[in-house]
């Protein structure tokens, strides 16, 4: 008997009690539904050409819909909705006829933002990025405006996206040009204080030159020898011919010797001009230093170009694939769902309760 009883108590009359809720206090709600994703805007012909160096212009980012989920259910959102269509004055009205459905008079801001999310409903897909969300609202046309008002927000919130997105492209583009010029300025300075400091242009065309001096030199000196061993056989050792051929030969042998003391001098002080495999070495890294500042201002300067470009057209935007609907019938709440539901509950509490009791009892 007593079974029946708390059966009764804990089951029968609050799942009665929760059904004439539903049926006779709670008021209708009506649903509007919307859905949305962010596309990528199809890449420019620049952008196809130049390749990898998209995305050193910030062209694309893979948290949007992430962000927006976040901005649907964010403070600011609910407070700007406020403001355009009075959510306090719509939600409050039916209170406190409807104490568990309705919104509380003078609520918060952060009231008002707990009461949004149990009147939107976001579902964010990760995998396809699709959000639909759902208004429920005490009127068909309010909740088709709130939808509307989250749609047109969400583009607007996408297009600051956009903007901060091109701005810091551009800026970080232009950042990295100066830098860039910078470098190829120094690096030209660097090579142009060489050559001053040297008064040689190009020391490998330098070099050749002189090699070129002493491959004639030893072509002379080996005419002269030649000449020196025809006159020995035909001239008498006093012949002034045969001082004078020697003499040539020893100062061909001078400047030769002075030629390749000038190629590479070991006991050269660091730095000195005549030293030339220093000069050689110290030339090539120069060389090899402004070619690099000028390939990095080249890249440096088609980034700005693809970051300006890509400032001049939308590269995201907010794809609307379902528009805000307008309800014909209130589909909310969901009475038969919320008693079924409820009464389950009641039967799963009573039940193990019943068996705690009965567990206890038979121990004592």
């Amino acid at each position: 008997m007593g079974l029946i009883f708390s059966f009764i108590l804990l089951v029968f009359v609050p799942w009665v009690a929760g059904g004439a809720y539903l049926w006779t206090a709670a008021e209708d709600r009506y649903s509007s539904v919307a859905g949305f994703t962010v596309r990528q805007a199809e890449g420019a012909p620049a952008s196809e050409l130049l390749g990898g160096l998209a995305q050193l212009a910030g062209s694309s980012t893979g948290s949007d819909g992430e962000i927006l989920y976040e901005f649907i259910l964010s403070q600011n959102l609910v407070a700007d909705i406020d403001d355009a269509l009075d959510l306090v004055g719509h939600y409050t009205a039916n209170f406190p006829g409807d104490p568990l459905f309705a919104l509380w008079p003078d609520p918060t801001i952060e009231d008002l933002t707990d009461y949004w999310e149990r009147i939107v409903r976001v579902s964010y897909n990760t995998s396809s990025g699709l959000i639909d969300v759902r208004v429920l609202a005490y009127s068909p046309e309010m909740a088709q405006r709130i939808a509307e008002q989250i749609v047109t927000r969400s583009q607007i919130e996408i297009n600051a996206l956009n903007a901060l997105a091109r701005e810091d492209a551009t800026r970080f583009a232009l950042a990295d040009l100066d830098e860039a010029l910078a470098r190829l300025k120094l690096a030209r300075e660097a090579l142009t204080a060489f050559r001053s400091r040297t008064q040689i242009v190009d020391p490998e065309a330098d070099l050749q030159s002189r090699l070129g001096v002493m491959s004639n030199l030893q072509q002379q000196l080996a005419q002269a020898f030649i000449d020196l061993d025809l006159l020995q056989q035909t001239a008498q050792p006093s012949d002034p011919r045969v001082s004078q051929a020697e003499l040539r030969i020893a100062v061909i042998q001078e400047r030769i010797a002075q030629e390749r003391q000038s190629f590479a001098n070991e006991d050269a002080t660091a730095g000195a001009d005549n030293d030339y495999p220093t000069l050689i070495a110290e030339y090539e890294g120069l060389v090899v230093d402004r070619e690099f500042a000028e390939e990095t201002y080249r890249v440096a300067l088609t980034a700005v170009d693809l970051a300006r470009a890509n400032a001049q057209r939308q590269s995201r935007y907010l794809a609307t694939y379902i528009r805000p609907t307008l309800a014909q019938k209130a589909e909310y709440p969901q009475r038969g769902i919320l008693l079924s539901i409820g009464g389950l509950f009641l039967l799963l509490g009573w039940a193990v309760m019943a068996l705690i009791y009965y567990s206890i009892r038979d121990r004592g």
